[in-house]
């Protein structure tokens, strides 16, 4: 008994130390680096919960009620289950906006990439220049959304953008031509501007894969006879795998969600030619926010549609590009 009382105080008294030593290192901001890690990261994960993870939980609640989201005097809120959800695939409107965002994304953001691996490629060599060059083809990605969509819904328009005019100038059109009132060329319109905008962002992204790719690589290739396009495939393209995934998921993901460039270039218009699922989710959140022609809670349903829709686009994405043996 004695010995056993005295193992059970050693034990207290060693826990007692450890405990003392532990709080003498935390006053003097000596960390393991286990502790470390949870001191940075914890800050981080809470504000990810606050600004990320609560509004998607709030908007799936959203979506499975009727009425308005908060309770006000008269107007409560009921639960609906997914009755939200069959009115939303029910739409012709929502499958349209749909199609429009597939269309949109899955034909700028692979020209893109085509468009900004080339050009990647031509800003890696050395010439004159080189680093304004580099600076002056973000322009169009840096200005903003809005703004570059006026511009361009300026230049598009058939009584006095300067587009028709020069067309008309050169003989390619007998007259002006309304781009942007006609529904497939105003999808078209808003596809090509999408890309002269943002190729120059892939081009950065893949442009700084490109920079890490060992120079040795590509010596060693050329010694064994190795032709240029051998060089580009079996050298270039799979160690840039893992850059071009992320430059699909940066481009993707916004493209899928895209709202300014829709709405500040047609409005959506002519009819819904242009409007895009983020942009039709705002039409019936906003336009309509009470209970009856959808509101807010038909707005979260197709909003939580949204977000399951870019999962599985980043999950594809993932699972067919990502090779970890090639880090």
């Amino acid at each position: 008994m004695a010995d056993g009382r005295t193992e059970a105080g050693e034990v207290t008294r060693l826990g007692e130390e450890g405990l003392r030593g532990r709080l003498k290192r935390y006053r003097e901001v000596r960390l393991t680096e286990e502790e470390l890690a949870v001191a940075l990261l914890t800050p981080v994960m809470l504000f990810l919960l606050a600004v990320s993870f609560y509004p998607i939980v709030d908007t799936v609640w959203a979506s499975l009620h009727t009425g308005y989201v908060i309770d006000l005097p008269g107007k409560t809120t009921a639960f609906v289950g997914v009755e939200n959800y069959l009115k939303l695939f029910s739409s012709e409107s929502f499958w349209n906006a749909l199609g429009v965002s597939l269309f949109y994304t899955f034909v700028s953001v692979p020209i893109e990439l085509v468009f900004g691996l080339g050009l990647a490629l031509l800003l890696q060599k050395e010439f004159k220049g080189k680093y304004f060059a580099q600076a002056a083809i973000l322009f169009p990605w840096a200005l903003p959304t809005v703004i570059n969509a006026k511009i361009w819904a300026w230049m598009l328009n058939p009584e006095f953008g300067v587009i028709s005019d020069i067309l008309v100038k050169v003989g390619l059109l007998s007259q002006p031509f309304p781009f942007l009132s006609k529904p497939d060329i105003a999808l078209y319109s808003m596809t090509a501007i999408t890309i002269w905008k943002t190729t120059s962002f892939v081009a950065l992204i893949l442009l700084a894969g490109l920079s890490s790719i060992p120079d040795h690589l590509y010596e060693s290739a050329r010694m064994d006879g190795a032709s240029r396009w051998r060089r580009f495939r079996d050298i270039t393209l799979p160690l840039l795998k893992p850059t071009i995934l992320v430059a699909l998921i940066f481009r993707t993901l916004p493209a899928f969600q895209a709202f300014g460039l829709p709405f500040g270039l047609t409005g959506g218009g002519p009819g819904e030619a242009t409007t895009t699922l983020v942009l039709y989710t705002q039409q019936v959140a906003y336009n309509n926010p009470g209970p009856t022609g959808g509101g807010f809670a038909l707005g979260s349903a197709a909003a939580t549609v949204i977000t399951l829709l870019a999962l599985v686009i980043a999950l594809i994405y993932v699972g067919t590009l990502y090779e970890p043996e090639v880090r």
